[in-house]
């Protein structure tokens, strides 16, 4: 089971689209929002990531390809 860490960076045509949402059910993946702050015109999430490496990678690949920024994120975010 693989755990990653990721930063979403949202264009102003998509902060609107559930594309976290989408995330977790195309894909097998359990996605836990650590931050985030989101406005009319972009917005950021912070998120864990869960799931088979595999089905992790499809997953950001796929967030990536609809136009959402992905961004590792190293070191504590908020612990818990």
């Amino acid at each position: 089971m693989a755990r990653r860490r990721v930063k979403f960076t949202f264009p102003t045509q998509l902060v609107t689209e559930p594309i976290i949402y989408e995330l977790g059910h195309r894909f097998k993946i359990v996605t836990n929002i650590r931050r985030a702050d989101v406005r009319e015109d972009m917005g950021w999430v912070v998120l864990e990531l869960e799931g088979a490496e595999e089905e992790v990678a499809n997953g950001l690949e796929w967030v990536a390809s609809a136009g959402v920024r992905v961004d590792p994120v190293s070191g504590d975010v908020i612990q818990g």
